[in-house]
Parts: C-alpha cells; sequence; structure tokens
C-alpha cells in the first residue's frame, strides 16, 4: 500500500452494527415523543413516556461501545489531530444547524415568548455559545438552558468531553484501570440518583455535574463492553431488543426513581449494547435499521426548535385531547421528514466535502514528508 492510500484508509470509518443503529433511531424517536409529553403531562408520574429522557444515556453507552470499536485500534496511527477533526466534521455541522434553527425559533414564534426582555446583544452572545457549544444558561424563556436555542446540545457538550477524555487517557488504559473508573463512575450516578431523586439532570445551570455523572459511566461501561468482548450471541433481532429498550422509556415515573434510574442505566443499557451487538439482523430489516440510525442524530439536533414553539402553543391555546394527539403525531411524523431533509441536503454533504478537504490536506502533509 503506497503512503497516500494508507494515509486516506486511517481515516476511513468502519462497518456499523446495524441493531445498535435502529435502536438508536428508536430512542431518538422518544426522545421526541418524551419532550411533546412534557408539556402535556406537568405530573411526571402520568406521563406514559415519563422515562424518554434516559434515552440521552443509552446514547452514551453506545457511544462508548461504538468509538471503542472505530477507533481503539487506529487512534494510535491517525494521530489525536486527526481523531478530533473527524469527530468534530461528524458532529459539528449539526450542532450548528439546531443553533441556527433554535434562534428562528426564538426569534419568530408565532405563538408567544417574550423577545422583548432580551437586549441584542444577549440573543448574539447566546447564539454564539450554543455555535462553539459553550455553556450560557441566561435566557429564563428557555427554562434556562446549557445551551438556550437548542438544549439537546447539553449531551453534546458532554460527548465533547469525553472525546477528548478518551483520546488522552481511556484509550492509553488497560482493561483493569477502565474498569475501576466504571465502579468509581457507577458510584458517582448513585448518588446523584440519591440526592436528587432521579437521574433527569444535566441540561440546566443547576444540574451540570449531574451531566458528567451520566456520561462518565454509560460511555466507560460502553467502552468496557467492547474492550471485554461482552458480546452476547442472541435471537431476539431488532423488533425483540426495540421492545426491551422502549420498556425502559415507558417504565412508571414514581418516588423509587432513585433506585429503577440508576438500575436502568448501570445494568439494563449495557446489557441491551452486549445483546444488540451479537444480535442477528434479518435481512428485510436491514435498510429500516441503517436509515434509523442515519436519522437519529438529525433527528435529535433539529427537533427541540418546534419543541418551544408546541409548548407556547399548547399553554396559551389549550387545544382538547384529539387536537393534541392529532399535533403530536403529525408533528412528529413531520420532525422525521425535516430531519431526513437536513441530512441529505446538508448535514451529508457539508461532512464529505470537509471530510474529503481533509483528507486532501493529510495526503499532501504526508508527500511533503517523503
Amino acid at each position: 500500500m503506497t503512503t497516500n492510500h494508507a494515509s486516506v484508509s486511517i481515516l476511513q470509518t468502519k462497518q456499523h452494527f446495524e441493531i445498535l443503529d435502529g435502536l438508536r433511531g428508536i430512542a431518538a424517536l422518544a426522545v421526541v415523543i418524551f419532550h411533546f409529553m412534557e408539556w402535556v403531562f406537568a405530573d411526571p408520574t402520568k406521563n406514559f413516556i415519563g422515562h424518554g429522557f434516559l434515552a440521552v444515556d443509552f446514547f452514551f453507552c453506545l457511544s462508548g461501545f461504538v468509538i471503542g470499536y472505530a477507533y481503539d485500534d487506529r487512534i494510535a496511527k491517525m494521530g489525536l489531530r486527526n481523531f478530533f477533526v473527524s469527530r468534530i466534521i461528524r458532529l459539528h455541522p449539526l450542532v450548528i444547524a439546531g443553533s441556527i434553527l433554535g434562534l428562528l425559533a426564538f426569534l419568530f414564534d408565532p405563538f408567544g415568548g417574550h423577545l422583548e426582555l432580551y437586549s441584542t446583544g444577549k440573543i448574539i452572545l447566546t447564539f454564539i455559545c450554543s455555535i462553539f457549544l459553550i455553556p450560557l444558561p441566561i435566557i429564563a424563556d428557555r427554562g434556562f438552558n446549557l445551551f438556550s436555542f437548542n438544549a439537546p446540545a447539553w449531551s453534546l457538550f458532554w460527548e465533547y468531553m469525553a472525546n477528548i477524555v478518551y483520546a488522552f487517557v481511556l484509550y492509553r488504559i488497560g482493561r483493569s484501570y477502565l474498569l475501576i473508573l466504571t465502579i468509581l463512575s457507577a458510584a458517582a450516578i448513585c448518588y446523584v440518583g440519591y440526592s436528587s431523586g432521579n437521574l433527569l439532570g444535566g441540561w440546566s445551570g443547576p444540574t451540570f455535574w449531574d451531566g458528567c455523572a451520566r456520561i462518565s459511566y454509560s460511555f466507560l461501561a460502553g467502552l468496557l463492553i467492547y474492550r471485554s468482548n461482552w458480546i452476547i450471541k442472541n435471537k431476539l433481532g431488532f423488533g425483540g431488543l426495540s421492545i426491551l429498550l422502549l420498556l425502559a422509556f415507558v417504565m412508571p415515573f414514581s418516588e423509587w426513581n432513585w433506585v429503577s434510574e440508576p438500575l436502568v442505566i448501570i445494568f439494563y443499557f449495557p446489557l441491551l449494547v452486549a445483546l444488540g451487538a451479537g444480535s442477528v439482523i434479518k435481512p428485510g430489516l436491514k435498510k429500516a435499521c441503517v436509515f434509523s440510525g442515519q436519522i437519529s442524530y438529525p433527528l435529535y439536533m433539529t427537533h427541540y426548535a418546534v419543541l418551544w414553539m408546541f409548548g407556547n402553543y399548547y399553554t396559551s391555546q389549550k387545544p382538547d385531547t384529539t387536537q393534541l394527539t392529532l399535533i403530536v403525531i403529525i408533528a412528529t411524523i413531520l420532525l422525521v421528514v425535516f430531519a431526513y431533509l437536513v441530512m441529505v441536503f446538508y448535514d451529508i454533504p457539508l461532512r464529505k466535502f470537509l471530510s474529503d478537504k481533509w483528507k486532501e490536506k493529510v495526503v499532501k502533509q504526508k508527500a511533503g514528508d517523503i
């Protein structure tokens, strides 16, 4: 293999676990429905998908597994710079898109808001911080989210932190040390659950460090599963595993959340990842799983602008149950369609352009070193 070809091959991505991709899409859809239902059910015990927020912890566990699979055997060869650039190219275009959509929703929400309370400078600063993933919980009309113009970006902030720690520390350490860190992080999860009563935090200023605990355990657990080859062969398939995943999200919300939620995160989600990696997909479902995986991140990062408008509409107009049901169903379908369009016409082309430019630069640098 020539030097140029070797340089490019290091930057190539590996094949995916299709069922895990499919489950990621199911989790993203659960997040969307959960966010709609948050407005409808002020009392979380009445929310039929009251634990939909745990999908984020499932994402984190999947991320640890996938990062280990994709980079453990090649990050040393590709180098830290190539690793970080590849992650930014993969993640950041949709961070920017979500921020722009959130800004537009803030400025032009037809159902309310208190735009007059915020100076132009404050809005511009909030938008810039959103673009660069700098936490700034200062907008009251956005619930003092860490990222006021795109609330779900809080998990992307921690995803970036996990990637940085992985590149500098985690990929270098052995499995024994990784196990110790995972156990310590499990203790942190239990502490947060006990002290807060649940594991819903991480998205706001007061709950900032809850997000650190959530990413720490789940990312480490996913990485540990990959390195330990804890892959469980089974015949559950995409359908069976989807049902098992959804059971976690529809688990009743109760006074025992401080126990049930850590148990789900510490044991149940890693088990589902191990089962998903070891299950065999039926040929007829492969395309569906691939699509589900592809749409998951665009859907997650573009849906929340509409949720704020929906919330203002719901609180001001008070639609009846029939209207509400139709609105949520239609809006969810349209959000999936919109996410697909963003993926096809923005995310994929931009990532391809940036990846090609970066590969050309790497090849030229390698050629110059010969």
